[in-house]
């Protein structure tokens, strides 16, 4: 969001920063329930338990050697738009964000039933992908390759930025943040990786059969797959001959 400019003043500057550091850490509180954003302020944050969800282009530097910018600009709003649209559509889902070609969203997620569901935004991303690719190819256009990356754990959120400026934004602090970033980027690094990776703790909750579709990765620890939504896959299939 563009702010309202105002001149910069040094000693205004200094009270802020006092004013944060010096702030109690009892303004961070665990509540019952995963709390609006509305609620937060530039004093205080919540602890969070969730899942978090991340997807990025793999080797995605090289994508300016083979196209204009107007051409990757297609490619880049094609694949941010379609998969923000996937992470946005789970009632669930509580933040999307998106950071240069990286797309990650942060779920509530206390039933194992809603870990499945997360699950199912990891494999339907990943269906999204082959279809834009198949639409990328008919133009002659490159395709992008993606890695997923799925945990879940406790984060601490906060609102950050300049009071009164209109320039903030939620900032998500944890492992589970860290590492659903980690496990991104070992997707479709090499020839061992597949391209979702999810934790431990992940896999553990949830069901039989979307387990049955991972298997252990041991250079990565964590379990790993190739899968599908067989219903986008059955359109690429029938049109993307």
């Amino acid at each position: 969001m563009k702010s309202t400019n105002s001149s910069y003043d040094f000693n205004e500057s200094l009270k802020r920063i006092d004013e944060i550091i010096n702030a109690s850490n009892d303004s961070f509180e665990e509540p019952e329930n995963f709390p609006s954003r509305d609620k937060l302020t530039y004093t205080n944050g919540f602890y969070v338990n969730c899942t978090s969800l991340f997807i990025d282009i793999r080797n995605s530097s090289s994508l300016p050697e083979n196209h204009t910018r107007p051409v990757l600009a297609k490619i880049y709003r094609a694949y941010i738009s379609e998969t923000v649209a996937i992470i946005n559509s789970k009632d669930t889902c509580r933040e999307v964000n998106i950071h240069g070609d990286c797309v990650w969203g942060v779920f509530e997620t206390p039933k194992k039933i809603d870990v499945d569901q997360i699950f199912n935004v990891a494999y339907s991303c990943a269906s999204i992908i082959d279809i834009i690719n198949c639409k990328l190819r008919k133009k002659g256009f490159a395709e992008i390759t993606v890695g997923i990356g799925v945990d879940y754990g406790r984060a601490l959120m906060i609102k950050s930025g300049f009071s009164g400026s209109g320039i903030n934004e939620v900032v998500w602090m944890g492992d589970v943040v860290n590492q659903a970033s980690k496990l991104c980027h070992f997707g479709n690094k090499s020839a061992l990786d597949c391209e979702i990776m999810v934790s431990k703790v992940i896999y553990d909750n949830l069901n039989n059969h979307n387990k049955s579709l991972l298997s252990w990765n041991s250079i990565r620890d964590c379990y790993h797959g190739n899968i599908v939504n067989m219903d986008m896959d059955k359109w690429k299939n029938d049109n993307c001959k």
